[in-house]
């Protein structure tokens, strides 16, 4: 990946998602998320988190919303803005 991999992140949304919604459900989805925090620096396995949300459909809002840091590991950074800082911190400051 280009840039960091925010572990605490991962760890946050795979929880979130297991409490709040059912697994099996977004299985592909969680199994992506814990291949990243495995081996952050894979492409690939970026891929998959992205083909796994596409194939949500309508569960792509809850995913969003009890797991934003996912949003931020699919969103596109052409200013290379540290999107991690902002999450973690809350600060947008440059």
């Amino acid at each position: 990946m280009t840039r960091p991999v925010d572990i605490a992140g991962i760890d946050s949304s795979i929880r979130q998602l297991e409490l709040y919604l059912v697994a099996d459900e977004i299985e592909p989805l969680l199994s992506a998320l814990r291949d990243i925090k495995a081996d952050p620096e894979n492409e690939s396995c970026l891929t998959r988190l992205t083909s796994a949300f596409d194939d949500l459909g309508p569960r792509q809002g809850a995913v969003l919303t009890y797991a934003p840091y996912v949003g931020i590991l699919l969103s596109d950074d052409p200013f290379e803005i540290d999107n991690f800082k902002i999450f973690r911190d809350g600060d947008a400051s440059q």
